[in-house]
């Protein structure tokens, strides 16, 4: 009854039941990505619905591609229509993009009757981020964050700030070194007493602040760089934080 002969498929006359099942493998093949995706994702970032996205983009991906079948002007017919869509979504991660192209590229070969090709690169895709998500590669517990230093305004300083961060930091780079100018109080009427957080207790005029970015080493801890860091000769005031970066292209 159900008798489909895949290989004697026409993209001129499209048989419902094999669309069907086209539609329907595109669908595994990608939810497969998508699982996969969440299976091996440690960011706390990751949202329903760019996994729901992952999974059905690649029905899109076959439908179009059937509906296109053979013809060269219903093909730039569906460019023209879907260059009128405007796309506003980002995607800053590159890892993202490669498991969206990854759910398309099922969907494409499915719509092109390829399944050997697509149930292969599935597999494969899915098996490499499985061992990349195992290996050392996919190390997310590492710190990376900022730290401000306010010192005096002596050449040496520089040199003795970035012998102490080798120590604690895989890497590191100055971002940021300004020279601070005296702070400006807005005058007291005659008996007022001034605020304790607005009394000026350092000349600022003899302070220079350096920003680092930089990245912990394993065995290094926050508490143990602000404590060494703090022993610095001369620091006036040291600021650490840390704060999850995008990963842009």
């Amino acid at each position: 009854m159900f008798d489909i002969d895949l290989m004697n498929f026409n993209p001129e006359a499209p048989n419902f039941l094999v669309m069907l099942i086209t539609a329907l493998f595109a669908f595994f093949l990608s939810s497969v990505i998508a699982v996969t995706y969440e299976f091996t994702t440690k960011s706390i970032y990751r949202r329903n619905h760019f996994l729901q996205s992952l999974a059905l983009i690649g029905v899109v991906a076959a439908t179009i591609l059937q509906a296109i079948g053979e013809s060269v002007a219903i093909g730039l017919g569906i460019i023209g229509a879907l260059s009128i869509i405007r796309f506003r979504t980002s995607l800053n991660d590159p890892r993202n993009m490669t498991f969206m192209f990854a759910s398309l590229g099922s969907g494409i070969a499915c719509g092109v009757m390829g399944f050997g090709i697509a149930t292969t690169g599935t597999l494969v895709f899915c098996l490499g981020a499985v061992i990349l998500r195992l290996s050392p590669l996919n190390d997310n517990n590492e710190l990376i964050g900022e730290i401000k230093l306010r010192v005096p305004k002596e050449e040496r300083y520089q040199k003795i700030i970035e012998k102490e961060l080798k120590t604690f930091c895989r890497s590191f780079e100055l971002n940021q070194l300004r020279f601070l100018k005296a702070r400006k109080l807005k005058p007291l009427e005659e008996g007022e007493t001034p605020p304790i957080d607005t009394i000026e207790k350092v000349d600022r005029e003899k302070l220079q602040e350096f920003i680092y970015l930089i990245r912990l080493k394993k065995s290094a801890t926050v508490t143990a760089i602000e404590t060494k860091m703090s022993n610095i000769d001369g620091l006036e005031d040291i600021r650490i934080s840390f704060q999850k970066q995008t990963t842009k292209l």
